[in-house]
């Protein structure tokens, strides 16, 4: 039997009982998968089995029996506030500080804009994360041009020593969208805290796959996306946090008749309502949003330090089986090494990564193409299994292989 032989048998036999004791093994069967290996999570999660028969169901009764009533008897009209606090338990937060609206991009803006008002008179720079993804910084340049503030850019790691007294806000993501780095969130909301500055934080790319702690670091405002982890399907309404403290004084760039006090009032003047609400804008998309409700429901009973545990378990033995697979030099990781600098995806910079992902995908095993060379692999624990995981590092060597030799 050959070394490699024999490593793919051992690390088979390993996945298989990695698999047998995984606590939340019962939850795959949950979502709609098929004989391949999707990695791709982190861009778009799985759909949940029992999502079609609930959107039917909005559809055809709660649309097209009751229409105009479902605003009250189906619930539509609260439903941002409570879904936002179904979402609150995944990112650490408390009920009601939470409101499902509108896109990423927009609570951006509005979360940014409402920062530099909270933060005060005087201060006048905005810092933002020098390698956030890219909508992230337009939207803060946008936000600085219209009141008057000046954009810092900024590597996460040096967001202390950037600080001063000028400081309004500070815009971070929590995981990079594109190498998986895991920064500090509690460090770094404490470190802006310090300067006196306002804490705004980008989610999308940890919210269902680790915890967070918002409330416990306290953080000020933080936006996220749910057709991610959250599993919330393409387009999914964003939801946006304000932490209580700052409710009262949270003056939205965007206001509303959805977030008026009195919305059915039509006053020419505006009153924001009080708590969450506050961050709602216009009509709120009920198909979009009830998905999302029914999608959460796979969360049910679920510890998010249990998936935390399995996501750091899923990408430790990925690593082990590239390198145990992969001729040495032929893919590099980008994502550290660290437990607790790492999210739940794996970034492997590789010559020819598009030929390479292309196949990869004709070959059943899904993840994505950072141009120009990166191929990133997310893992979702829910429904990612160890399984699945030494077969994308198995089929990656041998992917590899044929472009060697082509």
């Amino acid at each position: 039997m050959s070394e490699t032989t024999a490593a793919r048998e051992e690390l088979g036999e390993r996945a298989a009982a990695l698999d047998a004791a995984d606590p939340l093994a019962a939850q795959r069967k949950l979502f709609v998968l098929d004989d391949g290996v999707y990695l791709d999570g982190n861009s778009l999660g799985a759909l949940p089995v029992h999502v079609p028969a609930r959107v039917q169901d909005v559809l055809t009764r709660q649309w097209g029996e009751l229409r105009i009533r479902s605003w009250g008897e189906s619930g539509w009209w609260t439903a941002p506030e409570r879904i936002g606090d179904r979402i609150a338990p995944l990112v650490g937060a408390a009920a009601g500080q939470i409101v499902v609206s509108d896109s990423t991009s927009v609570n951006v803006f509005k979360a940014l804009v409402a920062a530099t008002r909270l933060a005060g008179e005087g201060r006048d720079e905005i810092l933002v994360d020098a390698t956030t993804f890219p909508t992230d910084g337009y939207i803060a340049a946008s936000a600085a041009r219209l009141t008057g503030h000046r954009i810092v850019p900024v590597d996460p790691a040096g967001v202390p020593g950037a600080l001063g007294d000028r400081t309004a806000a500070v815009l971070l993501n929590q995981v990079d969208f594109l190498t998986g780095r895991l920064y500090d969130l509690p460090a770094l909301t404490a470190a802006v805290h310090a300067a006196g500055a306002i804490a705004v934080w980008d989610l999308c790319h940890s919210a269902g796959a680790l915890p967070v702690g918002l409330d416990e670091h306290g953080v000020d405002l933080a936006v996220g996306c749910t057709y991610k982890y959250l599993n919330g399907g393409p387009g999914s309404p964003a939801y946006l946090y304000v932490a209580e403290r700052h409710q009262a004084a949270f003056d939205s760039p965007l206001p509303g008749w959805n977030s008026h006090a009195d919305p059915f009032g039509m006053t020419p003047d505006y009153t924001p309502a009080d708590g969450s609400a506050r961050g709602r804008v216009g009509t709120p998309d009920i198909v979009s949003m009830l998905t999302l409700e029914a999608a959460l429901d796979v969360w049910d009973g679920v510890s998010v330090d249990a998936v935390r545990a399995k996501s750091l378990a899923l990408t430790d033995f990925f690593l082990e089986c590239v390198e145990a697979y992969v001729p040495a030099g032929r893919v590099t990781s980008a994502t550290p090494a660290v437990h607790a600098e790492r999210g739940s995806q794996i970034a492997l910079r590789c010559a020819g990564a598009e030929s390479v992902m292309g196949r990869l995908i004709a070959r059943g095993v899904v993840g994505d193409l950072r141009p120009p060379d990166v191929l990133r692999f997310g893992f979702t624990p829910l429904y990612v299994g160890f399984a699945d995981v030494e077969r994308a590092a198995r089929v990656l060597a041998e992917v590899l292989e044929e472009t060697r030799r082509d």
